[in-house]
């Protein structure tokens, strides 16, 4: 078996700079901004942020760990077909900019569930903040392990000081600087992402003979069939599952998701921050090329002498980290710098989370059951909020080491969370029509069917005919394999396949792609047949025009003003909504009775 290299003096010079330069940024902050002591100016940065640093906290935010580790072991073991995730990722910036960030930024909204309960009611609300609180704090638990894991396997440290010491720094610099400076610190990050990659392409590339043999080894050993067509929902990657799957997966993260939408709605304005969103697509790109590429590297590297059928690691997800100190264990402060690019991927994703939690927390509970809280009190909440979500991210790391591997564990959550919340959101933006109860409907429906697939799956894990993992050789190896590494896939396969039924091998098979696209389409198809059976909204005036979106928009912020208002005299105050007031005019008669007539039906 081959023997790991340790860090040097160097790596942990490099990898502590990390933290100094992401705690320093929060520092900065708590300064810079302790004059404005408000929650809006802690939660959204007094939605004053432009598109460039936004661009970039949204890439480093949901590049994560998980792209950096677990991506270039799935090329490794899978093929580049994962390169097709650009695909899904061009439909997802798309929709997101122009058809769900719209309604959240002109509804002057800090938290995207405060648009359901101005839709549907406050039951909808409370119930969807609390399934995205459970859908993050898990998903955070992963990214917090996997380089945790990554330095566990490269230096030895011990794997839970290191995940603790992760949710320190976080939640150190979110607590102290708020919105803006989990934005900066993630701009940084995002830079050391980039250069990490960059350091282990170039050298990798060198130690595997050129580009050229990269990519004849890559194609010889089938990793270069990207394109398979196949409509087998049960295949784990295809042109579909990885396209289509893939696109409702990424939505319910990006389109309806406090994370990203805090960070769209802190802009300055609307078109800063659709910028955002499609400066953020080219980074997405790139971060992608990057792992992809690596992956091929590594599999290039490797070709002849894998070190898991090797057992010279004990798990896939270790196979990057391992590569990294073999290529670039002579030059000190590089290994450090890989390590630091994987937690620069983990600190902006755990602090981005932590701001969204409290966000909500303060947003969907504190607030509507205190409204008369000062300026001081509740920027001290937010940073008590900030304190409490970063302790339950960190201790929800441990139970990830039970999840298996990072990329497909990350994506499950995603799916069988975003999914439902995806489609209750469409149903509220999309289909005018729905009503409360087709909405509560939809969603316990979407959410049964997701999770029904998704936990049969995590029981009764797919067989390889289905995930089709490529060959892998050891012919190569110079050292004597463990008595155990040859023959880890067989013996694995072989446990999971004695007790399966018919379910196991047909609906608990399905791609972990689709898991989201079976909570949307099961949520919106539900929720439109129980309006259908109950009666249609009483939005009636969402029905008077073609763009029934931003009609809903107006009137959804109209109800809102009045609320706001609470008796005072409007008559001589212009609302901006000329659209919605045509339509009331046009069937009211004044302004003033239009007001009144829509503040009672709504």
């Amino acid at each position: 078996m081959r023997t790991m290299g340790t860090f040097q003096v160097g790596d942990y010079a490099v990898f502590a700079a990390l933290f100094v330069v992401s705690s320093g940024i929060g520092v900065f902050f708590a300064i810079k901004e302790r004059k404005k002591a408000s929650s809006k100016e802690f939660l959204v940065g007094g939605r004053q942020m432009s598109c460039g640093p936004v661009a970039l906290s949204l890439t480093a935010s949901f590049m994560s760990a998980v792209t950096v580790i677990g991506a270039p072991s799935d090329v490794y073991r899978y093929g580049a077909s994962y390169v097709i995730f650009g695909v899904a990722y061009t439909f997802v910036v798309f929709l997101t900019a122009e058809l769900f960030l719209p309604v959240f930024y002109r509804s002057g909204i800090t938290s995207t569930y405060e648009y359901l309960e101005l839709r549907f009611c406050k039951l909808v609300r409370v119930a969807a903040t609390l399934i995205y609180i459970i859908q993050t704090i898990l998903y955070t638990g992963v990214v917090v392990y996997a380089p945790a894991l990554a330095l566990n396997q490269v230096t030895g440290f011990d794997l839970w000081g290191s995940i603790f010491a992760t949710g320190i720094v976080c939640t150190f610099y979110c607590t102290l600087g708020g919105l803006k400076a989990v934005v900066w610190t993630d701009a940084f990050q995002m830079v050391v992402m980039v250069v990490g990659f960059l350091t282990v392409l170039i050298q990798g590339a060198s130690r595997a003979g050129g580009i050229e043999s990269v990519w004849s080894t890559a194609h010889t050993g089938g990793r270069m069939d990207v394109f398979d067509f196949d409509v087998n929902p049960l295949r784990r990657h295809t042109f579909w599952t990885l396209s289509v799957g893939g696109t409702f997966t990424w939505l319910g993260i990006y389109g309806v998701n406090q994370s990203t939408i805090q960070r769209c709605i802190s802009c300055k304005t609307e078109g800063h921050a659709r910028w955002a969103l499609y400066l953020n697509l080219l980074g997405l790109w790139i971060i992608l090329f990057c792992a992809v590429v690596s992956g091929l590297i590594m599999y290039t590297f490797y070709s002849r002498c894998d070190p898991w059928s090797a057992g010279s690691v004990s798990a896939p997800d270790q196979l990057m980290p391992y590569f990294v100190m073999e290529i670039l264990g002579a030059f000190p402060g590089l290994p450090g710098l890989f390590v630091a690019c994987a937690f620069s991927g983990t600190l902006s994703t755990v602090a981005a989370s932590i701001n969204a939690l409290a966000t909500v927390t303060y947003e969907d509970f504190v607030s509507q059951c205190y409204r008369d809280l000062s300026n001081r009190a509740a920027n001290w909440i937010s940073k008590a909020l900030c304190v409490v979500f970063g302790v339950a991210c960190t201790t929800m790391a441990v139970a990830a080491s039970y999840m298996g591997g990072i990329v497909q564990a990350a994506l499950s959550i995603h799916g069988m969370c975003g999914g439902p919340m995806l489609g209750l959101f469409s149903l509220g933006i999309l289909f005018p029509v729905t009503n409360l109860k087709g909405a509560v409907g939809g969603l316990i429906v979407g959410i049964t069917l997701s999770f029904w697939v998704g936990v049969g799956a995590f029981i009764y894990p797919a067989p390889s005919n289905n995930t089709r993992p490529l060959e892998l050789s050891t012919a190569g190896c110079n050292f004597n394999l463990t008595a155990d590494g040859s023959n880890q896939t067989s013996v694995s396969v072989s446990a999971l396949t004695s007790d399966r039924y018919w379910l196991a091998d047909s609906w608990y098979s399905m791609s972990y792609l689709y898991y989201s696209a079976v909570g949307f389409i099961g949520t919106v198809a539900a929720g439109l047949l129980i309006t259908l059976l109950t009666g249609e909204s009483n939005i009636s005036l969402a029905h008077t025009d073609s763009n029934k979106t931003l009609r809903v928009i107006d009137c959804l912020t109209l109800k809102r003003t009045l609320v706001s208002l609470k008796g005072q005299c409007i008559q001589q105050n212009p609302f901006p909504h000329s659209g919605c007031i045509q339509f009331l005019k046009g069937g009211q008669g004044s302004t003033n009775n239009s007001f009144s007539s829509l503040n009672r039906s709504l």
